[in-house]
């Protein structure tokens, strides 16, 4: 009888576990585990000539961009058009070391301007963080202005 009750015990124990873990992984806010930047970015251009977009996603420790789940990148422009507009994973500028698990992505995408004016840059992201416990899907735009002169 006694190894019955132990049983029903660890049994009980190991279901409240399971049922809490889920839990516990959601409470964790996935936008805490990386930060996008866009430092590098060209803010002023002379008309007709290139400029860059720079976006970086930056991941804290313990988390990382997957690699197999889509990672695509939309950029557009308003008195500038970029030189690729859809890019994806291989497109990034950023690559593994050496005995390095997880890199980083990092796009630096060059545009040409137009016209003189108020011109701006506009991104949407779309990619997966994950850690040991969850991945989540993220969706980031971005608008940024750049002075065309």
């Amino acid at each position: 009888m006694l190894r019955i009750h132990r049983f029903t015990s660890v049994a009980a124990v190991l279901a409240a576990l399971a049922w809490a873990a889920p839990a516990l992984a959601e409470d964790v806010d996935p936008t805490s585990l990386y930060e996008v930047t866009t430092e590098g970015t060209s803010s002023q251009v002379k008309a007709g000539e290139k400029g860059v977009f720079v976006l970086a996603i930056k991941t804290k420790p313990g988390a990382h961009v997957s690699e197999e789940a889509p990672l695509k990148l939309e950029v557009k422009g308003t008195q500038l058009a970029p030189l690729k507009e859809k890019l994806g994973r291989e497109d990034s500028v950023a690559k593994k070391a050496a005995g390095q698990e997880f890199v980083d992505p990092r796009f630096e995408v060059p545009f040409t301007t137009s016209a003189a004016g108020k011109g701006t840059v506009d991104a949407k992201l779309l990619f997966f963080i994950c850690t040991e416990k969850i991945c989540a899907r993220q969706q980031k735009t971005v608008s940024l202005p750049v002075e065309v002169l």
